[in-house]
């Protein structure tokens, strides 16, 4: 199957998902629909239903192709052993605590991995319909529109810092020393919109402590193909087969990963 190909079919796909088995249900959830994975991580029916019709039409599109999904995952996680293989990875509901609260964002991610590297990725936001994709050395796009990353240019640079799955003292060290040299922002609580907000100019650099596959690979790809850049604090690529790995950088250009990285090197 062609590249372009694989990307209009998955369009359809994503589109299609999210018209059937999203949208019907925002702000429309019952109590019963929601539930608690873990503390501060919701599941609901529609994450469900979502993650079944990807795996429905990724299936089609690649027959026989391993699927890593977020819900097959945490319900047994020997799915994650697929990650060293040729695989899809997908989060049916990315942004679920916001989906659930009935407040934007959320959307749909979907990445193909080749032995173990992210080589395409797709960010579907859900409400407004904007459709991010990026291909291994073939550059990132935003519905259809090949797109280089900007720095805001705000002075001091604006950071979103996803430091919640950080311990509580490494957390407060972090937030001591890149407080006086960054404005900070709130994170969206989605990958799907943090990745796309370092590629469009409203973000310059984020922080990431937990790397699970179906959150990274697809924005770190697009971030990384736009001219930005995503990899460990010590300048290591990401890897969907080392989601144990915490810590993950990404900026919305070289110079400013650099600047971050240099940072938080005393603190690793």
């Amino acid at each position: 199957m062609t590249h372009v190909h694989l990307h209009r079919e998955m369009a359809a796909l994503l589109r299609r998902v999210s018209r059937d088995a999203i949208l019907p249900r925002y702000r429309k959830l019952a109590d019963s629909e929601i539930a608690e994975k873990a503390p501060d991580d919701l599941v609901t029916v529609a994450d469900g239903e979502a993650e079944a019709m990807l795996a429905e039409g990724l299936q089609r599109l690649i027959p026989g192709l391993p699927i890593v999904g977020e819900e097959a995952a945490h319900a047994d996680p020997a799915v994650l052993d697929r990650l060293s293989e040729d695989c899809w990875i997908l989060d049916p509901l990315d942004g679920t605590n916001n989906f659930a609260a009935g407040k934007p964002p959320f959307g749909i991610l979907i990445a193909l991995a080749e032995r173990g590297e992210a080589v395409a990725g797709w960010i579907y936001d859900c409400l407004s319909g904007r459709f991010c994709h990026a291909r291994r050395g073939g550059g990132a796009f935003v519905d259809g529109d090949r797109i280089t990353a900007r720095e805001t240019g705000a002075n001091p640079p604006i950071a979103a810092n996803s430091l919640i799955y950080m311990r509580p003292d490494r957390r407060e060290a972090v937030r001591a020393a890149i407080a006086p040299h960054y404005t900070l922002v709130d994170i969206p609580r989605c990958a799907a919109e943090q990745y796309p907000r370092l590629v469009l100019g409203q973000n310059d650099v984020a922080i990431f402590e937990r790397t699970l596959p179906w959150d990274h690979a697809a924005g770190a790809l697009f971030v990384n193909e736009a001219g930005g850049k995503v990899a460990r604090p010590d300048g290591s690529p990401y890897r969907v087969d080392e989601h144990h790995r915490p810590g993950l950088i990404g900026a919305a250009s070289e110079r400013l990963w650099e600047e971050l990285a240099r940072r938080l090197e005393p603190l690793t």
